[in-house]
């Protein structure tokens, strides 16, 4: 049999350099890497899309963009709950924890 003794800081450094190594390497990291407020080119290259679907997105009703600043502009923080709340999997499995935080998927 083995024993393996583990440093606990050590270990907690290991750890929070791999969530920091992941973290880097998302595209949705956090709205710190974005913009708060997107505009369509931002958009489209955030979500690797082309300009058509962009603007099939910005004119849909239910698409969260603010047209006050003279062209339209999708709040990054709006887009992330948005994008949850059409997400099929999370509609199917994840009512129950939506509800509980007065979510709506």
């Amino acid at each position: 049999m083995f024993k393996i003794e583990v440093n606990p800081s050590e270990l907690e450094q290991m750890i929070m350099s791999a969530v920091h190594k992941a973290i880097e390497q998302s595209a949705f990291a956090s709205s710190q890497t974005h913009p708060t407020l997107m505009d369509k080119k931002q958009l489209m290259e955030l979500l690797q899309i082309g300009a058509t679907k962009a603007a099939e997105l910005l004119n849909r009703e239910d698409f969260p963009v603010i047209r006050e600043f003279g062209h339209p502009r999708v709040p990054f923080h709006s887009l992330m709950v948005w994008i949850d709340e059409h997400t099929d999997w999370v509609k199917s499995n994840a009512k129950g924890y939506w509800e509980q935080r007065g979510g709506t998927a």
